[in-house]
């Protein structure tokens, strides 16, 4: 740890509707200055949303609240709810050593506990990763290897069967272009929520 950088918890719950057969785990929020809303990939230059947006609707911008530059939070939910998709992140406290959101220069002091999630889930048995770092945990706590983009590896977390996906990352600095990543993103999803 450094001791002059600031411990910061996570800012958000989990968001885990009962329904939920898919986990998307990210690393951690960015600074709140960053912030359109209060829910996951709140930066308005990441492009998850817009991704779900190609996935669900062909339409990148359906759930992009242009007039307020931010998300539809409401339909978010709702979508996801519907879907069965649970969020949160592989951290619950870090150390910003840069003051940035980038993963490089998180270090993670307080891990999350996967297991205490899939627990509420049962449900649940994939899980998709959206970043190096978060990868690092899921690697570290239950050997499972990082798959190949856009595929899986089946472990185990208490006896319970996973599959692991690995997804490019939403950030408009992962350098895939963006029709790209949506097809991974789809094609994952048909997989998982048939």
């Amino acid at each position: 740890m450094h001791d002059t950088v600031p411990v910061e918890k996570h800012p958000l719950k989990p968001f885990l509707p009962s329904n939920a057969k898919l986990l998307m785990l990210g690393s951690f929020p960015p600074p709140r200055k960053r912030w359109c809303m209060e829910f996951f990939y709140p930066n308005r230059s990441n492009m998850m949303w817009e991704i779900f947006g190609e996935v669900f609707f062909n339409d990148s911008q359906r759930l992009v609240d242009k007039v307020n530059r931010s998300f539809k939070m409401e339909e978010l939910k709702a979508l996801l709810k519907e879907r069965g998709i649970a969020i949160f992140d592989t951290a619950t406290a870090v150390q910003r050593l840069n003051g940035n959101a980038s993963d490089k220069d998180l270090l993670i002091v307080e891990k999350t506990d996967i297991a205490s999630l899939l627990a509420i889930i049962p449900q649940c048995n994939d899980i998709v990763c959206t970043g190096q770092k978060s990868f690092s945990v899921l690697t570290e706590d239950y050997g499972v290897k990082v798959p190949k983009m856009g595929e899986y590896n089946e472990f185990t977390i208490n006896g319970r069967q996973l599959r692991l996906w690995r997804m490019p990352s939403s950030s408009r600095a992962y350098p895939m272009p963006f029709k790209e990543k949506a097809a991974h993103y789809k094609r994952m999803m048909q997989t998982v929520l048939i």
